[in-house]
């Protein structure tokens, strides 16, 4: 019998990057294929939700960007080890596809797959290209792109596939919204996987200035960082406003198909799910990411009018509450957003992403 067909993974560093890396592993399985993640010791922590039958490869990788002076010394040398440790893994069992989806980890095996010249593509989750997967892009076969447009470097086409998302999420798609009226309505505000500081200084205030024609029907679900869930708890229970404040919520698909609206920083994951799902969202992405990459993010939702963009320097309690009162006196305008978010959606991310590798495992490009 054939040996299968066998797919290399190459991710890292945080959930932004693994996420949509497992989805692709999970559906390449159920394809006959194996799966192989190569990643180094931090990006073996976000390994948890893989299929148990995905081979974890350890690799020796580092960045520049973290450490005093004596690991940054070294950053060559432990980049080196991986990249050896890799292609020797490649050359005794060498996969069909290498496909890297960004962050430093991702280095020794997309390294290897140029040394054996294997089959090798990049999935670039946000609307700038990372400082890995720029290094590398123009030295693979094919750039799957999440959000739309991509910058990418000249003479550089990319593939819009979209942003996989959880199958969690995938079960609300297009879940039907109730638009603002005299009834039970929620917020979801989301800060990314640890919450926003930000956010939680300005989001309870700009809430608390809504008339209470509104207050009196709502419900607030806050992420916010550990160290603010007390004062903004606090903050809610003395304004009369009910409030579920958490570090994180297992159940955000849940509770995002049943928000009127979101306000969240513009990662490429909780864009793409507010997309899926189909919610009106007042987008604030993080100032201080690498090429402004969430405002980039952005644009998508913004272009569709589904979302409202307020960057941080802008971001101040009455600005904001006057955003909230606008969707929310405006109930079919609120309904546009939905529909236009669903419109902007790509919720066969997955499955764009699995023709790719299979277009390039049997033709050596993508077209």
């Amino acid at each position: 019998m054939a040996k299968a067909l066998l797919l290399t993974i190459a991710a890292g560093g945080t959930g932004g990057h693994m996420f949509p890396a497992q989805a692709l592993a999970e559906v390449m399985l159920r394809k006959g294929w194996r799966v192989k993640l190569s990643t180094d010791d931090r990006g073996a922590r976000y390994t948890g939700g893989f299929p148990h039958v995905v081979e974890i490869e350890q690799v020796s990788s580092a960045t520049f960007a973290r450490g005093g002076f004596l690991s940054r010394i070294a950053v060559p040398f432990r980049i080196s080890a991986g990249v050896l440790a890799a292609t020797w893994r490649m050359v005794r069992d060498r996969p069909s596809v290498v496909v890297g989806f960004g962050g430093y980890p991702s280095v020794p095996a997309i390294c290897a797959a140029i040394i054996l010249r294997r089959p090798r593509m990049l999935h670039e989750q946000n609307g700038v290209l990372g400082r890995v997967n720029k290094l590398f892009a123009t030295r693979v076969n094919a750039i799957a792109c999440g959000s739309w447009p991509t910058q990418l470097p000249d003479g550089i086409i990319g593939h819009h596939t979209g942003n996989p998302v959880r199958n969690a999420v995938l079960e609300r798609e297009g879940a039907p919204y109730i638009p603002p009226g005299d009834y039970p309505m929620s917020i979801l505000v989301m800060g990314g996987s640890q919450g926003a500081r930000i956010l939680s200084d300005i989001v309870p205030p700009a809430i608390a200035e809504l008339p209470m024609s509104v207050l009196s029907h709502l419900r607030v679900s806050h992420q916010a960082r550990q160290e603010d869930i007390e004062r903004v708890s606090a903050f809610y229970a003395s304004h009369g406003i009910k409030a579920d404040v958490e570090t994180f919520f297992q159940d955000v698909p849940r509770r995002m198909s049943e928000a009127q609206l979101i306000i969240s920083r513009a990662g490429a994951s909780s864009v793409a799910d507010i997309s899926v799902i189909g919610r009106p969202s007042i987008l604030v992405p993080f100032a201080n990411a690498a090429a402004d990459h969430q405002t980039s993010n952005a644009r998508g939702l913004v272009g569709a009018d589904a979302a409202i963009l307020i960057p941080e320097s802008q971001l101040a309690p009455d600005t904001l509450a006057a955003q909230i009162a606008m969707i929310f006196s405006n109930p079919d305008a609120a309904v546009k957003m939905a529909h236009g978010a669903l419109a902007a959606s790509r919720p066969d991310a997955t499955e764009r992403l699995v023709q790719m590798v299979e277009t390039l495992a049997n033709h050596g490009q993508v077209k």
